[in-house]
């Protein structure tokens, strides 16, 4: 049962209170910080959409629409939904949370990112998926959308804002095994979407344009630009039809001197 508020029911508050107990010690250490804030992963020219929570539309200019979260990240719909069904998909990996590098930073969704609402960041769940993360070692659980991209770090597979961290108990420690329940979607998981490959990060803006021309004459029919990051640079290729089995193919094959290569989708 997951609360409101994100932390885990009644039924399991004394075994927490018990663990807080024989772990007291760790509440004075100095906190990590945080991860950077994934670059940017919207369309190029952003469209804006009146759509509900689950709307994701995409104009005929190919450009994406605004994914719109409920204020706070979730609902009180969306924790009944959790509470009352199983997930239709899970997946386990390390968790890492981030806040933005400014006030007003807007969120791949294209909504502005709130520390205090609990989203979260993951490279190819559809935005405005629906899923609950547990912390594997400590057992808190809370619901959260996914509302941007990322983490763009190898070995991690989502990235918690403040709020979202707090809740499932990685803020203190940075790092945490987590297992993600997916409970809706707007689209479907896997397919069908708007995806791309991610390339960074790179150390400078000369090395992104160069990295972006060689790109551009390896795959001519993609569309390929470079955009600055938080203190570093980075590279996406949309094969056409930001088909998905060609970002694999890309994001499988492509040779680098430096930089890594993420598929994530744009939906």
């Amino acid at each position: 049962m997951i609360a409101r508020d994100g932390r885990i029911a009644a039924t399991s508050a004394l075994g927490l209170m018990l663990l807080a107990a024989g772990c007291g010690h760790h509440q004075t250490a100095r906190m990590p910080a945080p991860q950077a804030a994934p670059p940017a992963l919207t369309a190029e020219t952003p469209a804006t959409s009146s759509g509900g929570p689950e709307a994701s539309a995409t104009t005929g200019s190919g450009r994406i629409a605004v994914t719109p979260a409920p204020e706070g990240g979730v609902s009180d719909d969306d924790l009944q939904f959790v509470e009352s069904h199983d997930p239709i998909y899970s997946f386990e990996g390390n968790a890492t949370w981030y806040r933005a590098p400014y006030k007003g930073r807007r969120a791949a969704n294209g909504e502005v990112f709130h520390n205090s609402a609990m989203t979260a960041a993951n490279r190819t769940l559809p935005m405005g998926t629906l899923v609950a993360v547990t912390n594997l070692k400590t057992g808190q659980t809370a619901a959260m959308r996914i509302t941007d991209r990322g983490p763009f770090v190898p070995d991690r597979i989502i990235d918690l804002s403040p709020a979202s961290a707090k809740a499932v108990g990685i803020y203190w420690t940075g790092l945490a095994r987590v297992r993600v329940d997916v409970y809706r979607s707007p689209k479907p998981l896997d397919g069908a979407g708007r995806w791309c490959v991610q390339i960074g990060a790179l150390s400078s803006a000369r090395k992104a344009e160069k990295l972006k021309k060689e790109l551009l004459r390896k795959y001519p029919d993609s569309h390929v630009i470079e955009f600055a990051g938080e203190k570093s640079y980075w590279v996406r290729i949309r094969p056409e039809g930001d088909n998905r089995q060609e970002a694999e193919f890309i994001a499988r094959h492509v040779r680098l001197s430096e930089g890594q290569p993420y598929l994530t989708r744009l939906d």
